[in-house]
């Protein structure tokens, strides 16, 4: 096998087959140790220890609206970039320290932890609702039927969002999330715009109405911090974190809830495992984030000149490619890592990031998907597989578009 540089091993990741099937690429990147050069500008970080301390380091940022106006001066022209750039997503310190703390004050781990009755009980509705669809035979898209609505129900819940309004933000957070991706087309890009457009319309209108009417949801609490006399949170900036919560409510979620059921099919003796409670559904889960994680690359930048990443100094104006995804297979970190291995003891994987920019539903992915996957397998104990699963095309986020099954009892 030919060797590549990290500009070569950068350059195929962001093509079709790249992203599809990214570990070899990782295991090119790590032959050539933790961290290797991007042409003139970047740096290729894929080691899980230097991954695991630039996640960490205050010294490094993500791209904020200062960092972006450098190389895209109208990028305040498109409101989807606007929007993520007045986010806690896209903000360094003071801004996100400000904005974080706020969020946390109201999605508390106590508020997450009362969710397991409801996210138990919406587990169960779901699947009866799964073999309804699928009582005469009829392949069931696992994706759009389960895989969604769980998670999208559970943080409309929190939210304060309608039921009837829920089936509409699929496609529109899909194509919101396109702009995360390092290549971003101009149909994609406007795209998203269109949708930024129509969820700031929607949770402005619902802000209006809880601020009138408050209830004991999440856009309540928000719009209470916003409306506060400190004015910690401005108006721009309560929109853009309610639609950062909506989207990573459960856009990641869908995809480990996909992964895993698709990992399952591929390990049938896991799945057998997970039946029987020989395997722990939370190992299962942390095996699953590892071997397959839903959040496979993101970037930092230096936010001071003279750095450096495992000895190699940053480029001036450079950056860093996090590649969270081979992280979380390095040899020098796990036995055998391209080994599927639920029954690990030492998973800790990076897949929801760390250190200030840690996703905040963290607790509440892990509680959906360790209710999911057991009481699915258990409910049908010959689901399988009617065609090829259909992998969307991302590198970012990382999951599947269709995954059609027989739900057989």
């Amino acid at each position: 096998m030919d060797a590549l540089d990290g500009t070569e091993i950068i350059d195929a990741l962001l093509t079709p087959a790249g992203s599809a099937d990214p570990y070899p690429l990782y295991a090119r990147a790590h032959r050539l140790g933790p961290v290797s050069r991007v042409r003139d500008d970047m740096l290729l970080a894929n080691g899980y220890r230097t991954v695991h301390q630039l996640l960490r380091d205050s010294a490094f940022g993500v791209t904020d609206a200062r960092a972006r106006h450098e190389f895209d001066p109208l990028f305040h022209e498109h409101s989807s970039r606007l929007l993520l750039s007045r986010s806690v997503l896209e903000s360094n310190a003071p801004d996100h320290a400000r904005m974080r703390s706020l969020i946390a004050s109201v999605f508390t781990a106590r508020r997450v932890a009362a969710l397991a009755p409801a996210v138990r009980a919406a587990v169960d509705r779901l699947l009866t609702e799964l073999a309804e669809l699928g009582a005469d035979g009829a392949p069931v898209d696992f994706m759009d039927t389960f895989a969604f609505r769980l998670p999208v129900g559970v943080i409309c819940e929190l939210l304060g969002v309608p039921e009837r309004d829920r089936y509409r933000f699929r496609a529109l957070a899909g194509a919101l999330a396109a702009i995360l991706e390092p290549m971003v087309s101009t149909e994609e890009l406007a795209t998203a715009d269109a949708a930024a457009d129509e969820l700031i319309d929607y949770f402005g209108e619902l802000a209006a109405r809880r601020r009138a009417e408050p209830r004991p949801d999440l856009v309540s609490a928000l719009v209470r911090v916003a409306d506060g006399a400190d004015g910690r949170l401005d108006d721009q900036e309560l929109l853009a974190n309610l639609l950062v919560l909506l989207v990573a409510g459960f856009e990641t979620t869908t995809n480990l809830l996909g992964n895993g059921l698709a990992l399952a099919f591929e390990h049938p003796w896991a799945a057998d495992g997970l039946r029987s409670g020989r395997i722990s559904s939370a190992g299962y889960v942390e095996e699953v984030l590892r071997y397959d994680s839903p959040v496979q690359l993101t970037t930092r930048l230096p936010l001071a000149e003279g750095l450096s990443v495992a000895g190699v100094p940053v480029p001036p104006a450079g950056g860093v490619f996090l590649l969270i995804g081979a992280a979380n297979r390095d040899p020098a970190r796990y036995d055998r890592p391209d080994l599927f291995d639920p029954t690990r003891q030492d998973s800790q994987a990076l897949s929801f990031g760390g250190g200030p920019h840690y996703c905040l539903g963290a607790q509440l992915a892990r509680l959906e998907a360790t209710c999911a996957l057991p009481a699915l397998l258990n409910r049908f104990p010959r689901l399988a597989l009617t065609g090829e699963p259909v992998r969307r095309s991302r590198l970012v986020l990382r999951g599947y578009q269709e995954l059609a099954v027989a739900v057989r009892g």
